[in-house]
C-alpha cells in the first residue's frame, strides 16, 4: 500500500527514484532554505523555525533572496517563475514585513502565511492577503494549490520557459485528510521495524530520556498521526495527477523535468519518540527524490548520495546558467539524470541542526530542567538547546556509515555502521578504529566550514582525499565559533 500511487506510475516508473537522497537539516525551514539556496545551513545561516533563527527574518531576506535559484532563474535566465503553498513557516510575520513582501524571483506568487494549515488560512496573492474559510470546494489548501497550478500552466506566456514550485503543506500537521479520503488506510499502522519502541542506548541525551515502552495512548497517537499523514497525501497524489495530464494536454510534458521531494523525514515510534523529526537518524534526514524529464530513461534508480542542496544547482543547469558564477554548495545532478558514465561524486555530505528550547522550564516537565521544548505527554521531550549537532554520512563503495558531533558539554559522538545496522541501534563510537574516528572528525571540521566548491572535496573514503593531521587543530576554532549561539 502506498498513498502515491499515481505519482509513483506518473514520475517514478517514468523517470529515476534516488535511494540516497537526504536533507542537511530535519526541519522545515532550514530545509527549505538549503533548497532555495542551494547551501549548507552553515552558509545560509537559517537554524530553525523562528525569527530569530532567521527563518524568512529580514536579514534573510536580504542576504540571502536575491541570489536563491529561482531568482537567478528569472533574472539571468528569461524564466517565468511561480510559487504556491508553505515557503517558510515565518514567512508573512509582521515583524519581517508581513504578507506584502514577496521574494524576489517570482513573477506568480501565492504563498501561504506561516506554518502549514489545510483551511481557515491566509495565501499572500502577489503581496495581497487574500483569506480562506473551511468549505472544502474552495478552501481545501492542497486543491487550491492543485488548481491555481493549473490556472499557471492554462495562461502563461508561451514565448518563454517556466518554473513551478508547488510546495504542499501535505503531509504536515494538523494532516486534515480531504472528507472523501477520511476513512482511508484504516487498517495501516506505524512501521514496526527494529528500532520501533526500544529504548534509545548509548544515544545522546534526549534520545535515552523517552519513556521506554511507550504507553499505549502515545502508540495510538503515533499509528494514527501515520494513517492521517497518509490519507493527505492522497490530495497531493491527485495534484500530481492533474498537472502532469496538463502538461500532456498542453504538449509539454516530454520537454518538461519533474522534481518531487520533501524537505524533511519523520519518526513514529522509532527509539520511543512519538512523532517529529530535527533528530539526525535516517529516518528523519532521508527523504524521497523522484525525478522524469527529457533525455531521463525510465524506471531507473540511483544510488548516488544527493541531498536537497542538489536542486538548485541541477535546475540551473537544466536552464544553461553557469554554475560557477553561483555561491551553492551542491552538485548538479544532471549528469547521474543523463545516465553519463564515469561521475565522479561525493562520498559524505553534511548534517547540521541546532537546537531549539525555551530558557524556562516546560510547566509539564519540570524535571527535565530548562532549555527543552516540543514536549509530548509523559514528558517524551523532541528538542533542547543542546540538541545541536553535526554529522558526516558516509556512502562510498567500501563503506556506509555516520559519524556525528554534539555541541554539549561532553561533546557527545554518535557513529553509526548502516551495512551491519541499518536501524541504527548501535552506537560504535567507542569500538570503532581510532583512526577513522580521527579522519572523520577531521572531514566533519572540513564540511563545517566550508563554503561553494570546497563542500564538494573528496571526503575520507574517496581516493583522492588528503588527510593532514596538522589541519585539525587549526580549525578547531571554527567549530567552537559556529556553534556558540545557545549552547547550553
Amino acid at each position: 500500500q502506498t498513498p502515491l500511487k499515481k505519482t509513483n506510475a506518473l514520475i517514478a516508473q517514468m523517470g529515476i527514484t534516488f535511494l540516497n537522497a537526504y536533507v542537511p537539516s530535519a526541519l522545515c525551514c532550514p530545509s527549505r532554505a538549503s533548497i532555495l539556496t542551494g547551501k549548507y545551513p552553515h552558509n545560509h545561516h537559517v537554524v530553525n523555525n523562528t525569527l530569530e533563527g532567521n527563518c524568512s527574518s529580514k536579514l534573510w531576506q536580504k542576504i540571502q533572496e536575491p541570489y536563491t535559484f529561482p531568482a537567478l532563474l528569472k533574472t539571468m535566465c528569461g524564466y517565468q517563475t511561480f510559487f504556491a503553498g508553505k515557503y517558510l513557516n515565518e514567512y508573512g510575520a509582521e515583524d519581517a514585513g508581513g504578507v506584502g513582501h514577496v521574494p524576489p524571483g517570482w513573477s506568480f506568487w501565492y504563498a501561504l502565511e506561516k506554518n502549514s494549515k489545510y483551511y481557515n488560512y491566509t495565501l499572500s496573492v502577489n503581496g495581497k492577503a487574500r483569506r480562506h474559510g473551511e468549505n472544502y470546494s474552495v478552501d481545501y489548501l492542497t486543491d487550491v494549490l492543485a488548481n491555481m497550478s493549473l490556472d499557471f500552466l492554462e495562461y502563461k506566456s508561451n514565448f518563454e520557459p517556466f518554473f513551478m514550485m508547488i510546495s504542499t503543506p501535505a503531509p504536515h500537521s494538523p494532516w486534515t485528510a480531504a472528507p472523501q479520503y477520511t476513512k482511508s488506510f484504516q487498517n495501516v499502522s506505524a512501521p514496526r521495524n527494529s528500532n520501533f519502541n526500544i529504548h534509545g542506548k548509548n544515544k545522546h541525551w534526549l534520545i535515552r530520556q523517552a519513556k521506554t515502552p511507550m504507553t499505549n495512548s502515545s502508540i495510538q497517537f503515533l499509528d494514527d498521526a501515520y494513517r492521517k499523514r497518509w490519507q493527505t497525501l492522497l490530495s497531493v497524489d491527485d495534484l500530481i495527477e492533474k498537472l502532469v495530464k496538463k502538461l500532456e494536454l498542453n504538449g509539454e510534458l516530454d520537454n518538461t523535468y519533474i522534481f518531487y521531494t520533501s524537505d524533511n523525514g519523520f519518526h513514529t515510534g522509532q527509539f520511543s519518540l512519538p512523532i517529529d523529526k530535527r533528530q539526525l537518524y535516517e529516518f528523519d534526514i532521508k527523504v524521497p527524490l523522484l525525478v522524469r524529464g527529457p533525455g531521463i530513461k525510465p524506471n531507473q534508480t540511483n544510488k548516488m548520495l544527493v541531498a536537497n542542496i542538489d536542486l538548485g544547482p541541477t535546475i540551473l543547469d537544466i536552464a544553461g546558467y553557469d554554475l560557477n558564477k553561483t555561491q551553492m554548495d551542491g552538485m548538479s545532478l544532471l549528469p547521474l539524470l543523463r545516465g553519463d558514465k564515469n561521475v565522479t561524486w561525493r562520498s559524505d555530505f553534511l548534517v547540521e541542526y541546532q537546537g531549539e528550547g525555551y530558557n524556562g522550564s516546560d510547566p509539564t516537565c519540570p524535571g527535565l530542567g530548562p532549555g527543552v521544548t516540543h514536549c509530548f505527554p509523559d514528558c517524551v521531550c523532541e528538542d533542547s538547546y543542546n540538541n545541536t549537532y553535526a554529522c558526516v554520512r558516509t556512502l562510498s563503495t567500501s563503506w556506509d556509515l555516520q559519524y556525528c558531533e554534539f555541541d554539549d558539554r561532553e561533546v557527545f559522538v554518535e557513529v553509526y555502521n548502516l551495512t551491519a545496522d541499518p536501524h541504527q541501534i548501535n552506537n560504535i563510537a567507542k569500538t570503532i578504529d581510532q583512526e577513522i574516528l580521527e579522519k572523520m572528525n577531521y572531514r566533519l571540521m572540513m564540511l563545517q566550514s566550508c563554503s561553494g566548491a570546497t563542500c564538494r572535496t573528496p571526503g575520507v573514503f574517496d581516493p583522492g582525499h588528503r588527510f593532514d593531521p596538522r589541519l585539525m587543530f587549526r580549525n578547531h576554532g571554527v567549530r567552537a565559533r559556529r556553534f556558540s549561539a545557545q549552547s547550553l
